[in-house]
């Protein structure tokens, strides 16, 4: 099967299930596992470089309120590559092409090809979608082993903190505007041992303002901004930290959320894990990704 990914949680599941030899191209995005670089690229980025927080949302706005995506797609490359499976999605018009340009530009194709959408907004969702690509490629049982695997890592982690207290915490997606995480992020926290006092489980991100986010009195503030790595999420902390300081929190934390919470790949698992370590050190190893504390004293 020729199969092409147009997001890069879809490229790692595809990796995961043992479908690397059959990715024939992916998005400039994908870049988990390594091996996902090598492969053809169908997109490209349509907003300029250089942008900062408040740049990047207000370029998004403007192309997203225009009815245009903020990427381009390839159609000449992805029609020569013939792909009898196409995997997108339609969640989020600022994570990947638009569904309905890939629906009509695969109508167009002469392969034909099969268009998958995965759009979960759940963690139970996420797992789901590996039944729905196992089933499509031929790769059931992998599909079962994968997701027996991911719900023993889950189960062994809401184990090991039941009986932890709470910590009150925040997790937020972006920081101007101030945006906190909504879809599977609230119910990783809540199974990492920890109260979410802001997102909304299964629902869109929110976005807010700080003198809301301040009343909500979180001892925990988790930044993890779409996209970025954890060292350019603590970047980001520095340069608000005025605001994030004016939180009243014990302790700010940055995380790579490009490889562990932005996308509801296989790697959730891994920021399930780390979320439960940063909340309860004492009983969850950390195991992958870093978590970098923010000096308050510094912001």
């Amino acid at each position: 099967m020729r199969i092409v990914s147009l997001v890069p949680h879809a490229t790692e599941l595809c990796f995961a299930l043992g479908l690397g030899d059959e990715l024939i191209a992916v998005t400039h995005e994908c870049d988990y596992p390594p091996a996902a670089l090598a492969l053809p690229k169908v997109t490209r980025d349509m907003l300029a470089g250089g942008l900062d927080a408040a740049g990047i949302d207000a370029a998004v706005r403007e192309r997203v309120g225009a009815g245009e995506s903020i990427y381009e797609l390839d159609r000449e490359l992805l029609a020569r590559l013939r792909p009898d499976l196409i995997v997108t999605q339609a969640l989020c018009p600022v994570c990947a092409v638009s569904y309905e340009e890939v629906n009509e530009l695969a109508a167009e194709l002469p392969s034909r090809p099969r268009v998958i959408s995965l759009d979960p907004h759940t963690i139970g969702e996420s797992l789901g979608d590996v039944r729905t690509i196992a089933e499509a490629t031929g790769r059931r049982d992998e599909g079962v082993a994968l997701v027996a695997r991911s719900a023993g890592r889950i189960d062994r982690v809401r184990l090991a903190v039941r009986r932890a207290p709470r910590p009150r915490v925040v997790a937020l997606e972006w920081l101007d505007p101030v945006f906190v995480a909504g879809h599977w992020t609230p119910q990783l926290i809540e199974f990492a041992g920890g109260e979410d006092l802001l997102g909304l489980p299964a629902e869109s991100s929110q976005q807010l303002d700080w003198q809301i986010v301040a009343a909500a009195r979180p001892e925990i503030v988790v930044v993890m901004p779409c996209g970025y790595d954890a060292w350019r999420a603590r970047e980001e902390a520095v340069a608000y930290g005025p605001q994030l300081r004016a939180l009243g929190a014990q302790r700010i934390v940055a995380v790579d959320a490009s490889a562990y919470f932005s996308r509801p790949g296989p790697r959730l698992v891994d920021g399930l894990e780390l979320l439960a370590h940063i909340l309860h050190p004492g009983l969850v190893e950390q195991g992958a990704g870093e978590a970098l504390e923010v000096e308050l004293a510094r912001v």
